[in-house]
């Protein structure tokens, strides 16, 4: 597509000027891919070259280093303790004591776990004995009690931590060994080595960012990469009600569970996952920008001069925020349901559709348009009092002489918000629509509590022992493939769970990149 210059742009009238910038948005898609397969590709390079150079710097450290470097290659912290940093040395090699403790010493300790866990293995199960009820020793008259076996939830859990350690293990001999030889350097250069007590120093100094750093990503790590991670291995698995770890042990898949996504047919998991996935685009799109333009025209109004009772009508906006969403939620559900107030009133009055009464759906969430309609209309009620809190401080803050020049130079109201009011509001709130929108494609209080993912979608059917409904978004559905014991299918939601993190990733970059929060970061400086 051929791109105008700045006065041929300024030539365009209002409505084709639109359909440039849109032509021109669809059309740099493809080079935005394009750049983005570059700078992967880029990123491969720079790992395989930093891998490259750790290797290399690793085998000149042990020729060229003296005879306390090349023992630090066997005896964690020895080199730091040749040099006087005893507190680093004691540290290093209680680290490494505890790690050939854990994984060789204990008879059921890390590599037990790795080895009975048959990480990745198509065909071997996580685990060697299921639990199984077996006959009572003390019992007279052939009683039977449960004996415990392997758990392949432990086993796994406790497999991912083990080769965490090993991970931690090769960082930890590696900074060992190249501040070994970075002593060795300095003692060569006359100069002076930091001591222990330096070292607490600089934790309280330069490095106090560290210190304090240090449990966020410590709770990081344990609470969002671990579960993360054991989610995406589980998808590798049978793992299901019939499987369930105990009775009987869940075994390794491979890719099976993946290629059901090519089964496009009626029960089948890319049916199901395609048509689950527009709607739930469809619902983040309006719930995001819904709330956010109704919020920040309701904060607008609220703000003009001579509205009164401003506080009154704040207050009265954020009752829907101080009543919990548990109770409003499910009796606004109740009121628009078949039997409810408003259902009954809409059928009083003639408003329901003879089609609907033929086919039993004149219930408001009986009808796939009118569920969906209403859960973008609620969700605006309770959605806007957040918005218009966040625009109400938002305004407060844009200079009063931005408006009053724009004034005199003519400019109406609508162009005071086009060109002031807006681009401001969306520099500010750009991170928030963003979050906002990932929140929204996982909303799943909203969904739940009104329509319960409801009504059904005899056009897929059942998937994953549940049945799939037109207001289901992937979150409702991975729960309802979870919430039954019976007919818990823990790999396949395990599945749409990757599959949602991959949706999720690659809009967050994409809208990321095009928000003025991060493309014009000096505008508003």
């Amino acid at each position: 597509m051929k791109k105008l210059n700045d006065l041929e742009y300024l030539k365009l009238s209002k409505f084709k000027a639109f359909l440039y910038n849109l032509r021109l948005f669809f059309s740099s898609i493809p080079d935005w891919f394009g750049k983005l397969g570059l700078r992967i590709w880029a990123l491969i390079k720079i790992c395989v070259f930093a891998i490259r150079d750790e290797l290399t710097d690793i085998g000149k450290t042990f020729v060229k280093g003296n005879w306390a470097v090349k023992l630090s290659f066997l005896i964690f912290g020895f080199g730091n303790l040749y040099y006087g940093q005893i507190m680093r040395g004691v540290l290093f090699l209680l680290f490494e004591i505890t790690f050939i403790v854990y994984m060789f010493v204990i008879p059921e300790g890390g590599w037990h776990d790795l080895k009975i866990a048959h990480i990745l293995q198509t065909g071997k199960n996580v685990g060697e004995n299921s639990g199984m009820m077996v006959p009572d020793p003390n019992s007279k008259y052939g009683a039977e009690i449960w004996q415990d076996g392997d758990e392949s939830t432990r086993v796994l859990l406790w497999a991912l931590l083990a080769l965490i350690f090993i991970v931690a293990f090769i960082y930890t001999w590696r900074m060992q060994v190249k501040q070994c030889r970075i002593c060795m350097d300095i003692t060569a250069q006359g100069k002076k080595i930091k001591s222990g007590k330096d070292d607490l120093k600089s934790l309280l100094d330069d490095q106090f960012h560290k210190m304090l750093l240090a449990p966020s990503l410590i709770g990081i790590l344990a609470f969002t990469v671990l579960p993360t991670i054991f989610m995406m291995l589980i998808a590798f698995t049978n793992f299901d009600a019939n499987h369930d770890g105990f009775k009987n042990l869940y075994s390794w898949v491979g890719f099976e569970n993946f290629s059901n996504l090519g089964d496009v047919g009626q029960g089948g998991l890319g049916a199901a996952f395609g048509k689950v996935l527009s709607w739930n685009l469809i619902w983040a799109f309006f719930a995001t920008f819904s709330n956010y333009f109704l919020g920040m025209m309701v904060a607008i109004m609220i703000n003009k001069k001579g509205i009164k009772l401003k506080k009154f009508w704040r207050t009265v906006l954020v009752m829907t925020i101080a009543i919990p969403q548990f109770v409003s939620l499910l009796y606004v559900s109740k009121m628009f349901a078949s039997d409810g107030i408003v259902g009954r009133l809409l059928l009083d009055w003639n408003f329901i559709p003879q089609s609907m009464l033929d086919a039993r759906q004149w219930g408001l969430w009986d009808n796939p348009v009118t569920a969906k309609i209403l859960l973008i209309v609620i969700n605006i009620w309770i959605g806007i009092p957040y918005v218009m809190l966040m625009a109400t401080g938002i305004l407060m803050n844009i200079p009063a002489d931005l408006y009053e020049s724009a004034r005199i130079d003519g400019a109406s109201s609508v162009q005071q918000f086009t060109k002031i009011t807006l681009p401001y509001m969306l520099f500010v709130t750009g991170p928030y629509l963003l979050t906002s929108f990932i929140g929204n494609l996982n909303n799943f209080n909203v969904i739940y509590l009104l329509s319960g993912g409801g009504p059904p979608n005899s056009s897929i059917g059942m998937v994953g022992g549940v049945e799939v409904g037109h207001t289901d978004l992937l979150i409702t559905l991975m729960y309802k493939m979870t919430a039954d014991s019976a007919t818990s299918q823990y790999y396949m939601a395990s599945v749409i769970g990757i599959l949602m993190f991959l949706v999720v990733s690659v809009l967050s970059l994409i809208v990321y990149n095009i928000i003025p929060s991060t493309k014009n970061e000096e505008d508003f400086g």
